[in-house]
C-alpha cells in the first residue's frame, strides 16, 4: 500500500496537486498523440479517480487535443501534468510530476503501434551519473547554483523569493 498523499506538481512550483488514492492502471502510451504532448518518445500516465485528486495550488490550464480529450499544463512553465476525458471518473496524472515517480510504476502499455523502435533498446545504453569530475566544461555546478526547478515536496510560499510574481 502506497503511503497517501501522493504529491506533485510542475516544474516551476505554480502548480500543485495531492492524489488521495492509489492510480490505478498506469500504463505506458507510445501513441503520437501522447508523444507530441510530452514531447518524448512516450507519456506515463497515472490514473486517479477525480474525487481522491485535488490541486493544492495555482490552476491548472487546458489545451483540447481531441473531441474526447483534454490535456493539462502549467501555464507558467509549459509543464505537461494531466491528460483527461472529461466524462470520464478518472483523470491521468502524468508520472513525471510526481514528488516520487517511482511510486507510480507502469503495469502495462498502449499505443504500441506508434512506439519509437529504439525505445527496446534503451536499457543497453551506458547509463552512468555524471559527477563533477566528469564535467569538463563545469555546467553542473551552475546548474546546481542556479536552478529554479521547484523541488520534490510541498512548500509553502511561490513563487520562489528570487523570482518575480
Amino acid at each position: 500500500m502506497t503511503t497517501l498523499p501522493l504529491t506533485g506538481g510542475c516544474q516551476c512550483g505554480a502548480v500543485r496537486f495531492a492524489c488521495d488514492a492509489e492510480p490505478q492502471n498506469v500504463h505506458v502510451c507510445h501513441c503520437r498523440m501522447c508523444q507530441k504532448a510530452v514531447g518524448g518518445p512516450f507519456a506515463v500516465i497515472c490514473p486517479v479517480l477525480k474525487t481522491a485528486f485535488r490541486v493544492t495550488r495555482g490552476e491548472i490550464a487546458w489545451f483540447r487535443s481531441s473531441e474526447l480529450a483534454r490535456r493539462g499544463f502549467c501555464r507558467d512553465c509549459g509543464t505537461p501534468m494531466i491528460f483527461d476525458y472529461p466524462e470520464f471518473p478518472d483523470i491521468g496524472v502524468l508520472s513525471g510530476c510526481f514528488d516520487q515517480p517511482d511510486r507510480v510504476p507502469p503495469v502495462i502499455q498502449y499505443g504500441n503501434e506508434s512506439r519509437v523502435g529504439w525505445c527496446a533498446h534503451l536499457s543497453e545504453l551506458p547509463g552512468e551519473r555524471p559527477t563533477y569530475s566528469e564535467d569538463p566544461m563545469g555546467y553542473l555546478p551552475r546548474i546546481k547554483a542556479s536552478n529554479r526547478q521547484h523541488p520534490d515536496h510541498d512548500t509553502q510560499t511561490w513563487p520562489p523569493a528570487d523570482r518575480e510574481a
